[in-house]
């Protein structure tokens, strides 16, 4: 029988032969097997690139998610000067007690308008935050406002330092002033602003217009605290991973709602005044016309993305600060209210209650057995602590001067619904030192705990306390102030919480915290993310088509592999079946030209030649 050898299109250990017996079924496929081999072909390929697209878009939340847990991991590296592709920020806070300048840098931004700029705080050689305090608050030049600028001189010099001087034309210089200037008559603030406009471009090169230095209101300062609370914990970055909480946000009553990630509330409790801030994603109404004309003062509404015409990064924050209930303040507060209610009933009735220290007044809001004295400009009180949480915590509550007008908080302040079964909050300050400090309960709150932590400790015994105090038993910077007034700001910062701000006794979602992710987020963080969102602008118009696209840039050096792969696939299928139909060809023609006279053998049954076929 003939055989066909193949021996000239493959390496020699490939030499096979092939009998012609079976050869014409081989290599004369018919075109409905050919073309039923190619749509088989096609639909492998097609359910190919359906599990790599799947496969693809968990692989960039996974990445994603990667990158932010690396960013939170290298951000705390010394910041490389010598990278040229690195910018800079200038934020001067001129605080009531001091000024502090914080710099700021971040890489070039990827020309996505869908991204914010990646702002980190700025670190020296020794991987410390680049930052520098003077005393005291600039308000105190208020009667010499020509040395403005030498004042916030040391500050600006320490910068330049640490900054690259080929950097400086560019970088944004903002000086912003807070609680010590606002205080001040208007014609003093204007001048000491003056002074900074005038002296300051003299001195430096940095990137500064008269702009840049204001004096801003508590509203302004308490979204800026929010913005960069949230920007650390990742909130703005809408490409969320499952089971991470979303929110359903109404930008405006014309255009659909959007889906994206959950934001986080924010209270903070100074000595002197309470701060809450958190956004409110549903369009909200009012109760009345006055009441709308109050909320236009404390909620915000701001884009955060580069594009105005982009509504993804439009947000709407309710921010309100309660003069007067920080928890010293509202300590003195109520020990100006049992002076002047004692001395009224002590004449009222004929009696000494508190006179001296063999008939102190009794105090529930002072541990047990705690032996005190508070002081006015007429008069002067002994107390004797007795301990009691709850009371304490009743006779607190006219403090709040709570109404009973709805979708209102302290002092009567309008305040929009807050979804407590779909919010988170962070509390900070005297939120996380009243729970921790002594109760060492920070962290996730929970209400009967601190509760029943906050019992023990006021019922407990001063001379327990201290001792334990003496044993290192409480946090390191807890001291006996901390001590003598603990059941005091317990009592209190339970009351705003739950009776002044509404929030459920069974909130789960309130964190107290010191540092987030290991640092302490200042508000001009928030200040330069805000201030600096059009910058990218400049990067998308040099990008251009490739701003646009840059996802799929950055998801190109994952799938270009594939992609080549099933390339080739299809490129060596292609060739086999035109092979295929080449030999098929071949073999027709050659059965054609093979008759009996030309092939004897065939009829004589000898052996069959070989018969070489080269392409």
């Amino acid at each position: 029988m003939g055989r066909i050898s193949f021996s000239c299109l493959f390496p020699a250990s490939w030499h096979f032969s092939l009998s012609s017996l079976f050869l014409p079924r081989l290599l004369t496929p018919s075109l409905r097997q050919l073309l039923f081999i190619g749509l088989l072909l096609g639909l492998i390929g097609l359910l190919y690139l359906l599990l790599l697209s799947k496969g693809h878009a968990s692989w960039l939340r996974e990445e994603n998610h990667f990158h932010r847990h690396l960013a939170r991991v290298t951000d705390v590296d010394a910041t490389d000067t010598s990278n040229p592709d690195l910018n800079y920020g200038l934020v001067v806070d001129c605080g009531s007690s001091g000024s502090r300048v914080f710099v700021y840098c971040w890489p070039r931004h990827n020309g996505n308008p869908h991204e914010l700029l990646d702002i980190q705080q700025m670190r020296d050689q020794h991987r410390k935050p680049v930052v520098m305090k003077i005393k005291p608050g600039i308000s105190e030049l208020a009667k010499t406002p020509e040395k403005a600028s030498d004042y916030i001189y040391p500050l600006l010099s320490f910068a330049a330092q640490h900054i690259p001087k080929n950097k400086h034309q560019e970088t944004p210089l903002y000086i912003l002033c807070t609680a010590g200037m606002r205080i001040l008559p208007e014609s003093q603030q204007e001048a000491l602003l003056e002074d900074l406009r005038t002296d300051i471009p003299v001195h430096f090169n940095f990137l500064f217009s008269d702009s840049h230095v204001e004096v801003i209101s508590g509203k302004q300062e308490g979204v800026y605290a929010w913005i960069g609370i949230n920007f650390v914990l990742g909130r703005f970055n809408h490409v969320h991973n499952d089971g991470e909480a979303v929110v359903e946000v109404n930008v405006s009553e014309q255009q659909e709602a959007l889906v994206r990630k959950r934001t986080a509330g924010v209270l903070d409790m100074g000595g002197v005044s309470t701060q809450i801030a958190y956004e409110v994603p549903k369009t909200v109404s009012f109760a009345s016309p006055q009441q709308e004309e109050v909320a236009k003062n404390l909620l915000a509404e701001f884009n955060l993305g580069c594009d105005a015409h982009r509504t993804e990064h439009v947000y709407r924050v309710y921010v309100s600060t309660f003069l007067g209930f920080g928890g010293n303040a509202a300590r003195q507060r109520y020990e100006e209210s049992v002076i002047k209610n004692t001395a009224t009933r002590n004449k009222l009735l004929d009696q000494h209650a508190g006179e001296t220290a063999d008939s102190p007044l009794l105090d529930p809001c002072l541990p047990a057995d705690l032996q005190d004295e508070i002081v006015s400009s007429t008069e002067k009180l002994h107390l004797r602590g007795t301990g009691d949480f709850d009371q304490c915590r009743h006779i607190l509550q006219p403090f709040l001067n709570r109404t009973k007008e709805t979708l209102t908080s302290l002092n009567g302040i309008y305040q929009p619904a807050i979804n407590y079964n779909n919010s988170q909050f962070y509390g900070f300050s005297e939120f996380y030192y009243c729970t921790e400090d002594v109760l060492r309960m920070g962290g996730d709150y929970n209400s009967s705990k601190y509760s029943k932590g906050a019992k023990s400790y006021c019922s407990t015994q001063w001379k327990t306390l201290k001792e334990r105090f003496d044993s290192g038993l409480y946090a390191t910077h807890a001291d006996l102030h901390r001590l003598k007034y603990q059941c005091f700001k317990s009592a209190w910062m339970h009351e705003v919480l739950h009776s002044g701000f509404s929030f459920p006794a069974n909130y789960k979602n309130l964190k107290t915290a010191l540092l987030v992710y290991d640092k302490e987020v200042q508000w001009t963080l928030g200040a330069i993310l805000y201030r600096t969102r059009f910058l990218p602008l400049r990067d998308i118009q040099q990008e251009g088509l490739k701003g646009v696209h840059s996802h799929w840039r950055h998801s190109f050096s994952f799938v270009n592999n594939h992609y080549l792969f099933l390339a080739c696939f299809f490129i060596v299928v292609l060739s086999i079946m035109l092979y295929l139909l080449r030999l098929r060809r071949i073999h027709r023609r050659a059965a054609q030209h093979c008759t009996p006279s030309s092939v004897p053998w065939l009829e004589e049954g000898l052996g069959s030649p070989t018969i070489p076929i080269t392409l």
